[in-house]
């Protein structure tokens, strides 16, 4: 994006003290933390209902240090392929125990589950040493987001704008100065003393992921078209264990065409005893790594498809179990699908992006008065790979840390400085099928050259690919403001913006996992 001028009518624009972008855990996070400093906040989002925002899909539940905080920094750096951050998990694992009691606890009375005797009844997950977990049923997210959605809606000091979709950050000479929405035809700006991007993740890039159709990369793409730092996007998480059934569902991704109904299958399942086997009934994770089904993501992802390709098919048998009494969330999808029986068919799925725009202790980004926290963001806390339940967790806690710094910075829009990008919208003869059929074509380029596995020529043919359709998009965008090209527009920026970063790093480490040419199958751990 250019700088813009000055400009006679800037008096007379919209303005706040903070603005936040995204409504799901780390963006209610920061609201809230700038609200109790005293300052106003307007929270936009894309979302109409809670279940558009990541946060609700979340299953397992948020980590705790349970007591031990070296344990858990342990198990982080280790789940990472000893790639994070120290310096970055240690602020999350000494930050922990108390944002959790603070705001899920104390502020929304969560009631995760307990014991009989009215203990916390804390769940273990893949890669963790420990049952430190917190967790309501397999639907933690759902239980946070719905409640804290009421009580920020609810702040004297926050207004909550959802169906609202940021269009361009306002900046000028390294600074930004507040964001263009949709809710004009040619882009309506906000004026804001500090913005702060909580917009989740990159799901909708692929043609199976657990993330909602809206998960299109628009802050990182925002963010790094204004000039700023970016990190880490090689590193994108498939979950093992997703549905792979025969149900159907729309998508309007793909123009409202059927797609895989995708569901998770939580890591709470295996941590409670559920087995990986293959079509020949086969349990198989002990051949490929000492933890088995709870060792990282990344290995079984890995282990789950290189069993699928030889025999056909894996399920997750849950007969060790009490399925329906236990996980009655999953079980209620599975049953509702057709699965019966302790055996559920599944496959890998794009979950969670570990890198984004590069932040500091206080998600801080590269341009002055750019905040970033939650999927969007790399604080360094996940390095290569994402130990599991800790992603609610870092929006909590870096939203908390980054809403209470941005508040402190300074309320004032300072908005006569600067003049928001001009948007136009006066294409008439846009195709009406053409953001479906690119994003249709950007799918597959991402799941065929870009997914569990990657070699140097696929990589490069995917950059290929992807510059041209970029290049497609930029020429609509020019003239046009509809919010379907522009999460088209974000999503091919990072798309390309993951096969710039996958092409510089030839190390196979965490879930960048890089294969020659002739492709051969992970070989079980010895």
């Amino acid at each position: 994006m250019t700088d813009t001028q000055s400009t006679p009518n800037a008096a007379s624009a919209e303005t706040a003290a903070v603005v936040v972008v995204g409504s799901g855990i780390a963006g209610c996070s920061a609201a809230l933390a700038a609200a109790r400093e005293g300052v106003d906040v307007l929270l936009l989002t894309k979302a109409t209902k809670p279940d558009d925002a990541s946060t609700d899909w979340a299953q397992g539940g948020i980590s705790t240090t349970r007591g031990d905080p070296a344990a858990l920094t342990e198990d982080i750096i280790a789940a990472s392929d000893g790639t994070a951050d120290p310096d970055a998990v240690d602020i999350l694992v000494e930050h922990a125990d108390a944002a959790v009691e603070d705001v899920l606890i104390d502020t929304l009375d969560i009631g995760f589950d307990e014991t009989d005797s009215g203990e916390f009844d804390y769940a273990r997950e893949a890669a963790h040493s420990e049952s430190r977990i917190l967790h309501v049923d397999a639907a933690t997210g759902t239980h946070i987001l719905r409640p804290f959605l009421n009580h920020v809606d609810d702040h004297e000091r926050i207004e909550v704008r959802q169906d609202t979709a940021a269009l361009e950050l306002i900046t000028h000479e390294g600074r930004v100065y507040g964001v263009v929405t949709d809710e004009a035809p040619d882009g309506h700006p906000i004026y804001a003393g500090t913005t702060i991007l909580a917009t989740g993740g990159i799901g909708a890039l692929y043609s199976r992921s657990t993330n909602p159709d809206d998960a299109t990369g628009d802050g990182i793409a925002m963010a790094a078209l204004a000039g700023a730092d970016v990190a880490d996007l090689e590193y994108v998480q498939f979950h093992p264990t997703a549905s792979d059934c025969e149900a159907r569902s729309a998508s309007k991704r793909s123009g409202g065409a059927a797609k895989q109904d995708t569901f998770l299958l939580s890591e709470a399942l295996r941590g409670e005893g559920a087995l990986l086997r293959n079509a020949d009934g086969d349990r198989f994770m002990p051949d490929y790594h000492p933890d088995a089904e709870l060792a990282p993501r990344d290995v079984v992802a890995r282990a789950v498809e290189t069993e699928r390709e030889a025999t056909g098919e894996v399920v997750l048998d849950v007969s060790p179990l009490e399925f329906d009494a236990e996980f009655p969330t999953i079980a209620a999808k599975c049953r509702d699908r057709g699965i019966e029986g302790d055996e559920i068919p599944v496959a890998p799925c794009e979950h969670f992006l570990c890198g984004g725009i590069a932040v500091d202790d206080r998600g801080r980004t590269s341009l002055d008065r750019l905040y970033a926290v939650g999927e969007c963001a790399r604080t360094g806390v996940h390095g290569a790979n994402r130990l599991a339940s800790t992603s609610l967790l870092e929006g909590l806690v870096w939203g908390l840390r980054a809403g209470e710094d941005a508040a402190g910075v300074g309320a004032d829009p300072d908005h006569t400085v600067v003049d928001a990008p001009d948007l136009l919208n006066r294409d008439p003869d846009l195709p009406e099928r053409f953001a479906t059929e690119k994003f249709a074509r950007l799918q597959r380029t991402m799941d065929e050259y870009l997914g569990l596995e990657r070699n140097p020529e696929e990589i490069a043919r995917a950059g290929a690919v992807l510059r041209r359709l970029k290049g497609e998009v930029d020429a609509y965008i020019r003239t046009r403001t509809a919010r379907d090209l522009y999460e088209l527009r974000n999503a091919s920026v990072v798309a390309l913006l993951i096969a710039r970063a996958a092409s510089e790093n030839a190390e196979s480490v965490g879930c960048h996992y890089v294969v020659e040419d002739e492709r051969e199958p992970e070989q079980p751990h010895p």
